[in-house]
Formats: C-alpha cells, structure tokens, sequence
C-alpha cells in the first residue's frame, strides 16, 4: 500500500477533512496526521481534546471491498496502534468494546470510524492516543506516564502504517476477518468482564461473552444472550455489581 499522507500543524478534525476527500474519490492510503484538533470528535459527538503535540490525531482512508470488511476496519486499525505501542514503548494496551484503547481501565487512546458510501465502501478511521499529556480528574493515562517513553506523533505513525498494511488484507475475505476476529478477541479488555450496557432507551447490565462475526458485542443476560452494535459500555467491579443488583 502507498501512504499518501498529510501533515498539518493544526486542523479542525482530521476525521472531517478526510472523510471530504473520501467522497471525493481519494484512493485508499489517504491520511492526515495533526499536531492540534480544534474540534476533535470522538464517538456520540463528544470531543477530543489535547495540547498541541501531545497526541497521535491520525485518520486513515481504507475501501475494503464490502461493508463487512469496512465494518471490521476500525478493529484491524486498532490492534495496529496496539502493536506499534508494544514495539515502540512496550505499553500493551487492551481493547475496551467499541473503540477504546485502555491501561488497566485507564484511557489511553480511542478511535471513530466514518462510512463513506461508495463502490467499493470507503471507511476513515480517526485515532487519538495520548503521548505525553490525558486530560487530569478523569480515569486517563498516556504513554510516558506508563512507560516512561516520549514518543513523537510521526513516529508512532510510521509503525501504525507498517502494521496497518500487515492486516489490511485480512478485510478482504471470510478468512481473514476470522483471523481478525480471534486477534481481537485475545486483545479484548471487554469480554469476559460484567459490564453495564446503556442505549438510547435502555441500559442492561451484564457479562461480556464474545464479538460476533460482524464485531458486535454479545453478553449474556441473566442466560439470555444479546448483541449489541453500537452502545455505551462500563466495566464493572464487584462493588459496581452490587449496586445494580
């Protein structure tokens, strides 16, 4: 794959410029990389936001050929910044379902993936790792508070890039999104923890069985198996337990 990548100083989202260019036809290997969002967004329309050069802002243009493939993009993407972390810094961390990459339940990074409609689907899938800075009085941490290591956003980049291309063709058949799926599964903060899931008009609490073939979630419901695939999602601890029983 051949990276076509652009590098701001400072932008209102990468997410939003990219998924411009997506619809404008750019080729798959489009991305951005940015010292400071102005209007950051992460999942539901909640902000990102970071001191300038303290994060990895990068979003990255995938068209796999179906829109299964584009629906696991975001995870492939995911274990691909996981890996360049392990390599670059030796912080491994896991993945919280559906877009957060977590310390021992403190936030390191997150990701938002965008579906542009097209033939094939093109995806852009925005991430934000905190380098050396998490925003204070929240459950959040950063690389050189883990690990001791300041890592440059464009170096970290480079190695997400490298993995990126290492899992790309596993989007493109049943195959390789089964290979997808169990690499996701050995990465996953989320199942087999009880958690509380909270939808527009509900919310359930639960243990976390398993990803479905489509990277939905699925937790058992007092022996009911549900799947949920879009969703707020809490780990609980045994004290949280009790206080919802």
């Amino acid at each position: 794959m051949i990276w076509q990548v652009e590098d701001v100083t400072s932008i209102d989202s990468t997410n939003s410029w990219l998924v411009e260019q997506a619809r404008a036809g750019a080729p798959e290997g489009r991305a951005i990389l940015a010292g400071f969002q102005r209007a950051g967004r992460g999942r539901l329309d909640r902000s990102w936001e970071a001191p300038a050069d303290s994060a990895l802002l990068l979003s990255l243009l995938l068209r796999p050929p179906t829109l299964r493939g584009a629906s696991w993009a975001v995870s492939a993407v995911a274990l691909s910044v996981r890996a360049a972390l392990v390599r670059l810094s030796g912080v491994r961390p896991l993945l919280k379902w559906p877009n957060d990459l977590v310390v021992e339940d403190e936030k390191l990074g997150g990701l938002l993936a965008e579906l542009v409609t097209d033939v094939p689907p093109a995806v852009v899938v925005g991430v934000g790792v905190n380098l050396t800075e998490y925003p204070p009085g929240l459950a959040a941490t950063s690389v050189r508070h883990r690990s001791g290591v300041t890592l440059w956003p464009r170096a970290l980049a480079d190695i997400v890039f490298e993995e990126v291309e290492g899992r790309r063709r596993l989007l493109d058949d049943e195959q390789g999104l089964s290979t997808l799926r169990d690499e996701y599964r050995g990465a996953s903060a989320t199942i087999g923890r009880s958690v509380r899931v909270t939808l527009l008009e509900d919310t359930v609490v639960g243990d976390a069985v398993d990803v479905d073939e489509n990277g939905a979630l699925v937790v058992d419901v007092r022996g009911e198996q549900r799947v949920f695939s879009a969703a707020d999602v809490v780990h609980l601890r045994a004290q949280d337990q009790a206080g919802d029983s």
